[in-house]
């Protein structure tokens, strides 16, 4: 059975800060739904619950950056995939910062150096979701990948900076990312 809470309470941000992996998803009014995986230590519930951070790193497209600039809606969802069985729906309304906004640097220093850092996202809570997860399946986690890192940290500044112009700068849809 569902429960709605209208923040994230300490119990379930200790359960956000046990997980390994979460998922993005968010739309503009047309076009492809995107829904994205994301790992490493990139996500922050700040105090109160109602605000969360989520430290975006380069990769192959920008649709969450396009999608927030048309419309502002997101929802983040984390499962256990061990120990007791939930599913965690966080429902809000999302901002992007590029590293040229302040926002960026007040809350960069919140999260590890990860190479290929591109943005930052807050997103306050709308509502909050949780639900059986019964039939999530268990998995052990391994080990964090590191290729992302690797590859970044490989590329540099500079062909970072070009890579994103190139591969970034608009989505799959051809809505603009801002990230130039």
């Amino acid at each position: 059975m569902a429960t709605f809470f209208k923040e994230v309470t300490p119990e379930l941000k200790s359960f956000i800060e046990k997980q390994k992996v979460f998922f993005v998803a968010t739309a503009a009014s047309n076009g492809r739904i995107n829904l994205s995986p994301k790992g490493l230590d990139t996500f922050r519930v700040m105090k109160g619950g109602k605000k969360l951070l989520w430290l975006n790193l380069t990769g192959s497209g920008n649709e969450t950056a396009a999608h927030l600039l048309k419309n502002n809606r997101m929802t983040i969802m984390f499962c256990a995939f061990e120990g007791k069985p939930l599913i965690l729906r966080l429902y809000g309304h999302a901002k992007i910062y590029h590293e040229r906004d302040s926002e960026f640097h007040e809350y960069v220093d919140l999260f590890p150096v990860i190479a290929g850092t591109r943005q930052i996202i807050e997103m306050t809570v709308d509502s909050v979701q949780t639900s059986c997860g019964y039939a999530i399946p268990f998995m052990d986690f391994k080990e964090e990948r590191l290729q992302l890192n690797h590859w970044a940290e490989k590329q540099g500044e500079e062909r970072l900076k070009n890579y994103r112009i190139e591969k970034n700068s608009k989505s799959i849809d051809g809505f603009e990312t801002n990230i130039i």
